[in-house]
């Protein structure tokens, strides 16, 4: 079957880190796109961070440039997020998804349970 195992979340002050680990079975994991994205109460869900498979190739919303990271072990079929000087505008439920690189991630089949982060001051 098809997995995503999310984790890593926690409570966290403003300016701190995070590292979330998005461990993946079920399906060839280096023939994807592996994605985090979060959703915020009453808030849509919006794409963070995608990193592609094909090329190593990276995308990251304006708004967590140069503090996030996403990377990827095909050793251990893991995508990770690296979230430094947290904010609490990043306070949300973060999720990993995965996906055919040629498609938009709203068309993404595999999503993880999600994680929850709380950025306090």
């Amino acid at each position: 079957e098809v997995q995503l195992q999310a984790s890593g979340g926690g409570l966290v002050q403003a300016g701190g880190s995070l590292r979330l680990s998005c461990r993946a079975s079920g399906f060839p994991f280096e023939d994807y796109a592996l994605g985090w994205f979060r959703q915020a109460p009453g808030k849509e869900r919006e794409a963070v961070s995608l990193f592609y498979h094909g090329d190593g190739s990276t995308h990251y919303r304006d708004s967590v440039k140069g503090r996030f990271i996403i990377s990827s072990d095909t050793v251990k079929n893991t995508v990770y997020l690296q979230m430094n000087n947290l904010k609490s505008e990043d306070t949300a439920v973060y999720y990993c998804a995965a996906g055919d690189a040629s498609q938009t991630w709203s068309e993404y089949d595999a999503w993880g349970q999600g994680t929850q982060v709380t950025v306090s001051s």
